[in-house]
């Protein structure tokens, strides 16, 4: 049993990065299984905070092996920033970065036919992550280990370019130059060759020698392709079955899943958001909060803690515990809400629903609950939280039936409360 997972169990932004980072000393290996550029795990430790989009949030870790598995999409241009980056603060790579041969790259036609077909509605970052994982399903996808191999990946972008400014020119749009991408991509593979390697085997050497390994998602469940609110949702499986087919670890090696979730929510982009407040308060929670996206700077829409769609999250992943990030941010309020209840078509509905179209028709039911002044940010010890604090914490293990393990007080590593095995 060597396997632990961490999900965001909303729509994303939970405030994964800072807990795998505050995590990452006590495992071996901290392993990225699905998503692509388009997220942004933010870290702080002392004055330094830093974004990672592709690097495992364990990079700040040394003697910590860090991988990229097969499950994600990888902008070349943008792993090889990311890693001089890395290393230009002292952090060395080689020898403890692993990306997985079989993920696919993320092309410069991916994100001009991103361009053309994504949706406003949808509110992608046109990063070019849909039309990878596209092509991957197409089975037209062309893979790292294919990068790295300068006369195939040669070949192969002069075939599927063909097909890409096929459809630009369609679209009167500027085709692209397949010698301008060999040229310049090249030059990223012979970088990524040092760290590409088979990663299924180096995770499952892993667990043969009984070393602990971290998984971590981008986005969250409620954006999950299948058990999200499709269709405004991610390309991928953030949810803990991810971790399966996005690293080749066996379900069998999985024995915690850890549940990330704020004091409240938030969600970027469109769909549905029962709780959303689009009032003082809910511009109150952005403000405090920083709510603001780390990738692209999107403001992020915010309403309070849905009960409902935690509870659903806790199922469908099988969270053996939770973490509540953000509580500080509620901090002065002289009341919390929390949705306990839809009502739908003048029923009451007891459960989290997945369909969008109803869900933005659901009327979120309320328990109100005693606010706090005290400032608690940074607090780390649960004995230093005021009463209405722990009431809503009392709360989120009630309702969800999983227990609350780590309570985040602030954005940084110290400012973190744990509350035991």
């Amino acid at each position: 049993m060597a396997v632990t997972v961490v999900v965001g169990s909303q729509w994303g932004d939970e405030g994964k990065g800072k807990i795998v980072d505050l995590l990452a000393t006590q495992f071996n290996v901290v392993a990225r299984y699905q998503g692509g550029a388009n997220a942004g795990h933010t870290i702080k430790w002392g004055d330094k905070t830093q974004v990672l989009h592709l690097l495992p949030s364990g990079v700040f870790s040394p003697g910590v092996d860090c991988v990229i598995g097969n499950g994600v999409v990888i902008d070349p241009r943008a792993l090889v920033s990311e890693i001089r980056e890395v290393q230009s603060l002292g952090y060395e790579l080689a020898g403890r970065l692993w990306v997985s041969g079989n993920a696919h790259c993320i092309l410069p036609y991916h994100k001009a036919l991103e361009e053309i077909h994504s949706s406003e509605k949808i509110g992608t970052t046109k990063r070019g992550i849909g039309p990878a994982y596209t092509d991957k399903v197409a089975r037209s996808g062309i893979r790292i280990m294919e990068l790295v191999s300068p006369d195939l990946f040669s070949k192969r972008i002069k075939e599927e370019l063909e097909r890409a400014n096929a459809i630009l020119r369609a679209y009167h749009r500027q085709t692209l130059n397949p010698e301008d991408i060999i040229s310049e991509y090249s030059d990223y593979g012979r970088v990524l060759t040092k760290y590409v390697a088979d990663t299924a085997d180096f995770l499952h050497d892993a667990i043969d020698s009984g070393k602990q390994i971290l998984a971590e998602g981008a986005q969250g469940c409620l954006l999950d392709i299948d058990f999200g609110t499709y269709p405004y949702v991610t390309s991928s499986s953030p949810t803990a079955g991810g971790a399966c087919t996005g690293l080749g670890v066996p379900p069998t090696s999985i024995n915690r899943v850890i549940g990330i979730t704020k004091a409240y929510c938030t969600r970027v982009g469109h769909g549905p958001f029962p709780t959303e407040l689009n009032d003082g308060t809910g511009a109150h929670l952005r403000k405090i909060g920083g709510e603001f996206g780390a990738t692209t700077g999107r403001p992020r829409r915010c309403g309070w803690l849905d009960l409902m769609a935690l509870r659903y999250s806790c199922r469908l992943n099988g969270f053996t515990e939770l973490t509540v990030t953000k509580l500080d941010v509620l901090s002065g309020l002289d009341t919390i809400k929390v949705c306990t209840q839809y009502e739908h078509n003048g029923e009451t509905v007891p459960r989290f629903i997945n369909d969008a179209l109803s869900l933005s028709k659901v009327i979120p039911r309320y328990e109100v609950l005693q606010g706090w002044k005290e400032n608690i940010l940074g607090c780390t010890d649960v004995n230093e939280l005021p009463s209405a604090a722990k009431n809503l914490i009392d709360h989120i293990q009630v309702h969800t039936g999983v227990p609350v393990k780590i309570i985040s007080t602030g954005p940084k590593r110290s400012q973190t409360i744990q509350l035991g095995s």
